[in-house]
């Protein structure tokens, strides 16, 4: 048997270079002009969306684009947290070769000039827009959203961004108040709108701008919901009473849960709402009512997003431009609901790191619109009579969101930037995640069947740092300076394996001889992750016959 750490050791560089590489040529019936690209970003949005089989979200829109799309039911993000998430996906490379796992570096200088995916198609014709949170704002997108390298145009960002953490929620005493739940009435709110609102106006008009142009688009747009604070259009609560609101089915921390693991949730704890629930810290549980409330206004949050993609979506009918744009819609990372006592992302569990991830290619997961024809008519939630519809292709196979980079490249026909090599700080393109364009070749299938292909052998990886081995007041979001452990998870489909290992944050380098901590769940017999059965087997054996 190896010594302790030396399978993981080799998993440290297989983070860096795990990825199967695919056929990169576009499909074989590909429209000879270049296809536009709609590229949303929801903050937060785990996959609670009927098109992921949940029966008490009422998401028509998005479930609507599904059910044109190609949908991943395996998903997963590379850190549960929204600047490194997004720098890693939108780059193509993980948190290990960006160097950024909090929100105060740029990855051009602190580890090396990468393209990103919407540079990518800005240095081949395409014009590149960006609309509301796509990179995350400040340090690590260089306060510019990484203008001018990723977007042909400045990017735009709704003016009430500004009030989304300030005094706007009225509460039960009337007064304004920086809470956690924030139903409001937009007559009451700074500018009477909200910035999700403001960017759809946006997207919408920049969609006929480009309408007339000879160019090709690749716009992004990012919605800030369902992010908290859960400050949305209060009708939507109506969506969702709250006797109807089933808690989380495994609200307790777990008994074999390494204290390392555990995210304490500080960030809801600073909401005024929250402070006067007197919780004690880190472990103490939320009374049960409120618990209620927050999942209630989660859901509403997640309606009021859903009502904005379908304003969207719709433009592209108006505009006739259905046959021609292809739309991905996605998130930066999950959100725990009170799964494992936790209310917030900052971990490697399912629920945080699983996320939503569709893709519609005119005549490849649906067939090309015909004249007049509308695929994306708006849905008002609130109309009992709308039917959830299914997806119209998914996949089991698990997913990186790290491979968005290289599939939009070669779904739209660009060149597919090469596997990186190791290290590959100084090589500005190439990719460390798979290329999954062997997912849409259909031409095997029976018109009508949902599934593609057969299940294949795939992984899917994440991390995330701690500033100690039990819970700090930093534990969620640790600076650089203060990470001395990191967390690498390794998702199959039999199971979830996490080792939590030292951390130099000078020279950016993991220790896996040095272990911390372990997690080990089978999630077939266990899915909600509640068992940790690290402890009952020797490190390293369950991989033996896994490793290369």
């Amino acid at each position: 048997m190896p010594p302790p750490g030396r399978g993981m050791l080799r998993l440290a560089v297989l983070l860096g270079s795990i990825c199967a590489s695919l056929e990169s040529a576009a499909p074989s019936n590909w429209t000879t002009d270049a296809p536009n690209v709609l590229l949303i970003i929801v903050d937060d949005l785990r996959p609670s969306l009927g098109c992921y089989g949940d029966k008490l979200i009422r998401s028509p829109n998005i479930d609507q684009l599904a059910s044109h799309s190609l949908l991943f039911q395996n998903a997963y993000a590379q850190q549960a947290v929204c600047a490194p998430s997004r720098v890693s996906f939108l780059t193509g490379r993980r948190p290990d070769t960006t160097r950024l796992y909090d929100f105060n570096s740029y990855w051009r200088v602190q580890a090396g000039n990468f393209s990103t995916l919407p540079q990518h198609f800005k240095d081949r014709g395409y014009i590149t827009m960006s609309v509301g949170k796509v990179f995350h704002p400040g340090i690590s997108s260089n306060h510019s959203d990484d203008s001018p390298y990723s977007w042909s145009i400045p990017p735009y960002h709704p003016s009430s961004e500004k009030y989304e953490n300030t005094k706007t929620c009225r509460g039960p005493d009337g007064v304004l108040h920086a809470n956690l739940l924030c139903p409001v009435d937009l007559a009451d709110v700074p500018e009477g709108t909200l910035p999700d609102i403001q960017s759809t106006k946006q997207a919408i008009q920049l969609l006929g701008k480009m309408n007339a142009s000879a160019s090709p688009f690749f716009l992004a747009v990012g919605y800030h919901k369902p992010h908290i604070p859960f400050r949305y259009p209060k009708e939507f609560q109506k969506l969702y009473p709250l006797e109807n609101i089933p808690l989380a089915p495994d609200p307790q921390v777990p008994a074999g849960l390494p204290p390392v693991a555990y995210n304490p949730w500080m960030d809801i704890r600073e909401r005024e709402d929250v402070q006067a629930l007197n919780l004690s810290v880190p472990y103490g549980p939320i009374p049960v009512q409120f618990q209620r409330k927050i999942r209630q206004n989660y859901f509403a949050s997640v309606s009021y997003v859903d009502t904005q993609v379908g304003h969207l979506l719709s433009t592209l009918d108006h505009l006739q431009l259905t046959s021609r744009t292809m739309v991905v819609l996605t998130s930066d990372h999950g959100w725990a609901l009170g799964e494992h006592g936790e209310w917030a992302k900052y971990s490697n569990f399912d629920v945080v790191t699983r996320v939503p991830l569709m893709f519609y290619v005119p005549g490849r997961t649906a067939p090309l619109p015909g004249s007049g024809q509308k695929l994306f008519p708006y849905i008002d939630p609130f109309d009992p009579a709308s039917e959830l519809m299914k997806p119209g292709r998914q996949t089991e196979d698990l997913v990186e969101l790290v491979s968005l980079f290289p599939t939009l490249a070669g779904l739209a026909g660009l060149d597919v930037p090469p596997l990186c090599p190791i290290p590959s700080f100084h090589v500005e393109l190439c990719r460390e995640g798979q290329n999954l364009l062997g997912h849409f070749q259909f031409s095997d299938l029976e018109e009508d069947s949902p599934l593609h292909g057969n299940p294949r052998e795939s992984v899917a990886y994440s991390q995330y740092p701690r500033p100690a081995d039990t819970p700090q007041w930093n534990s969620d979001k640790p600076n650089l300076k203060d990470i001395q452990v990191m967390g690498y998870s390794i998702r199959t489909v039999d199971y979830r394996y996490t080792v939590w290992v030292s951390f130099d944050p000078h020279d950016f380098l993991a220790n896996f001889s040095d272990v911390h901590a372990g997690e080990l769940y089978f999630v077939d017999s266990d899915p909600l992750q509640d068992h940790n059965v690290y402890n009952d087997f020797q490190r390293g054996e369950l991989f033996r016959s896994w490793m290369p």
